[in-house]
C-alpha cells in the first residue's frame, strides 16, 4: 500500500502535523471483502451447527435419562410394594455399571429414602421437587457450591394402580453432553479457521482476477495522460468490462487521430497560433483586432536565376533547407512563421501572444538569419552547390491581426501600412542586408542595442515625402 501526504492549502504552519491518506489498492479491498462475507458466513455457519449440537445432545440425554428413570420406575414397583429393599438396592447398583448414571435412589411417597447408591442429590431438594413439581422429569444441581461439577437428576414417579407408591431419581454428569460440546466446537472452529484461510487465499486470487482489468485501465489511462495515443487495452470479454475496454481503445484511437490533425495543423500554421486556434475552437469566426507588432520579410536574392539552373526536386530541398533554418530562429526569436510565399518567409512578433520586445526580437532575429545563410553557404560551396543569400526587411507598427478571408477558408495573418512596408524594405534590400526605416531604428529599445549606418533615402507609397532607412549590421553585447 501506499501512503500520501495529504497536503491542503493554506500550507499547515510548522511543527503541524500531516494527515495521512492512505491508498489502499482496490485488491486488497475486493479480498478483504470477499474475506469478511465468507468468513462471517463460515463463523454464522459453524454457530448454528454448535447450537443445533447443543441442542440435540442435551434432548439425547434427557431422553436417555428419562428412559432410564422410567425403567427403573416400572422394575421397582413389585420390590417397592413388597418393601424388599435388598432387591432394590442390588437394582440401583445395577444402573452404576452404565458411565453416565452417577448414582440412582428410591423414595417412598412420602419421600423417604428406601434404597441409594452413587451420587444423589439432597433429601431437601428431593423433598422439594417432589411437593412443588411431582411432574417434572429433570433438573440439574451440584454438590457444592464451589464445585463445577453439574449433575442433572432424572425423576419418575413408582405407581401402581393410579396409586403412587414412591419416586426414582437417577443422577447423571452433565460432563459427558459439556465434553461432546467441546469437541463439537473444537472441530467446527478448526473446520472454519481451515475454510476462513482457504477462503483468504482464494479471495486474493479472485480480487486480483478481478482488480486485473482495473489496473489495466489505470496504466491505460496513465499512458493516454503522458501522451501515448497509441496504447490499447486487449481485453476480450462479454461483460461490462468489455464494453469499458471497448469504448476506452475508442476514445484513444480518437484521441489519436486528433493528435494527428493537431501535428497536421501547426504544420500548416505557426505552433502558437495552432494552439491559440485549438484551444478556442467554439470562437473560430472572422475577425481582426489592431495590434502593435513586427513583421519581418526574408526574401532570397535572385532565385528566378537560381531555379533555371538546378531541378525541381533540388530547388524544394533548398527552399525547406532554409526555411527549415528561418523557422527555428524564429521560434527562438519569438516571432512565428505567417507563410511561405514562394522564396520569401514572412515572420511576425508580438502576436497573438503579446510580447512588450517584439521590435528587438525581429531585428535580433533578422541578423541571426543572415549569420545562419552566410554559415550555409559556406558548406554549399564546399559541396561544389549554388550559395543563396537573403535580402531583408523589417518593420513595426500598428496592425490588424486575425481571422481574413472566408467562412470556409480563412487564414491568421497581420495587415496593414506597416506589414506592406516591411515588404516594401525587403524587395529594395540587396544581397545580404537588413534594411529598417529610420523610424524603427530610433525606438528607445532598438538604438542603443544594434550596429547599424544610415543608409539611403527611398520614396514608399502612402507617405508623404521621402522615408529614410538605415542598414543593421549585427547586435551589440550579443553574447549578454
Amino acid at each position: 500500500m501506499n501512503a500520501e501526504i495529504d497536503k491542503k492549502s493554506p500550507a499547515p504552519e510548522k511543527g503541524a502535523n500531516y494527515r495521512y491518506r492512505i491508498r489502499v489498492p482496490i485488491a486488497v479491498k475486493l479480498a478483504l471483502a470477499i474475506t469478511l462475507l465468507i468468513v462471517s458466513g463460515m463463523a454464522t455457519l459453524g454457530f448454528i451447527i454448535l447450537e443445533n449440537q447443543k441442542r440435540v445432545l442435551t434432548q439425547q440425554a434427557n431422553d436417555m435419562g428419562s428412559t432410564i428413570a422410567h425403567q427403573l420406575a416400572n422394575s421397582a414397583t413389585e420390590m417397592v410394594l413388597s418393601d424388599d429393599n435388598l432387591g432394590l438396592q442390588t437394582l440401583t447398583t445395577s444402573l452404576l455399571e452404565s458411565q453416565q448414571v452417577k448414582g440412582a435412589i428410591i423414595v417412598s411417597e412420602k419421600g423417604e429414602p428406601l434404597v441409594s447408591t452413587g451420587i444423589i442429590p439432597p433429601l431437601n431438594t428431593l423433598r422439594q421437587r417432589i411437593l412443588l413439581a411431582p411432574k417434572s422429569q429433570s433438573f440439574e444441581w451440584k454438590l457444592a457450591a464451589e464445585n463445577k461439577d453439574t449433575f442433572i437428576a432424572y425423576n419418575s414417579t413408582i405407581k401402581f394402580k393410579q396409586l403412587t407408591a414412591g419416586y426414582v431419581f437417577i443422577t447423571m454428569s452433565k460432563e459427558h453432553v459439556i465434553l461432546s460440546l467441546h469437541n463439537s466446537r473444537f472441530v467446527i472452529m478448526m473446520i472454519t479457521g481451515f475454510m476462513s484461510l482457504l477462503a483468504i487465499f482464494l479471495a486474493f486470487l479472485m480480487s486480483r482476477h478481478l482488480s486485473k482489468p482495473i489496473y489495466n485501465l489505470v496504466d491505460a489511462s496513465k499512458a493516454i495522460g503522458e501522451g501515448n495515443f497509441k496504447f490499447r487495452l486487449n481485453e476480450r470479454r462479454n461483460d461490462e468490462i468489455g464494453e469499458l475496454a471497448h469504448a476506452f481503445n475508442h476514445m484513444a484511437h480518437g484521441l489519436y487521430q486528433k493528435s494527428q490533425v493537431e501535428d497536421a495543423f501547426s504544420r500548416y500554421v505557426s505552433s502558437n497560433v495552432a494552439q491559440k486556434v485549438l484551444e478556442n475552437l467554439d470562437e473560430v469566426e472572422l475577425g481582426g483586432m489592431h495590434v502593435t507588432a513586427s513583421v519581418l520579410f526574408a526574401d532570397i536574392v535572385g532565385f528566378t536565376s537560381i531555379s533555371e539552373k538546378m531541378p525541381p526536386a533540388e530547388i524544394a530541398n533548398l527552399l525547406n533547407e532554409y526555411f527549415t533554418n528561418i523557422s527555428e530562429i524564429a521560434k527562438q526569436h519569438h516571432g512565428h512563421i505567417d507563410k511561405f510565399m514562394g522564396d520569401c518567409a514572412m515572420i511576425v512578433f508580438g502576436v497573438p501572444e503579446h510580447t512588450t520586445d517584439h521590435s528587438y526580437n525581429a531585428v535580433s532575429c533578422a541578423v541571426k538569419i543572415q549569420e545562419m545563410v552566410e554559415n550555409l553557404n559556406k558548406q554549399r560551396l564546399n559541396n561544389n552547390k549554388i550559395p543563396v543569400h537573403f535580402k531583408i526587411g523589417v518593420n513595426t507598427g500598428q496592425m490588424v491581426a486575425g481571422n481574413l478571408g472566408s467562412s470556409d477558408r480563412m487564414e491568421y495573418t497581420v495587415i496593414g501600412d506597416p506589414v506592406n512596408i516591411a515588404s516594401r524594405l525587403a524587395s529594395i534590400a540587396e544581397s545580404d542586408q537588413i534594411i529598417v526605416m529610420e523610424e524603427f531604428y530610433k525606438q528607445n529599445n532598438i538604438e542603443d542595442r544594434i550596429i547599424a549606418n544610415k543608409h539611403k533615402i527611398i520614396r514608399v507609397r502612402g507617405k508623404e515625402g521621402d522615408v529614410s532607412t538605415w542598414l543593421i549590421h549585427g547586435i551589440k553585447n550579443q553574447d549578454s
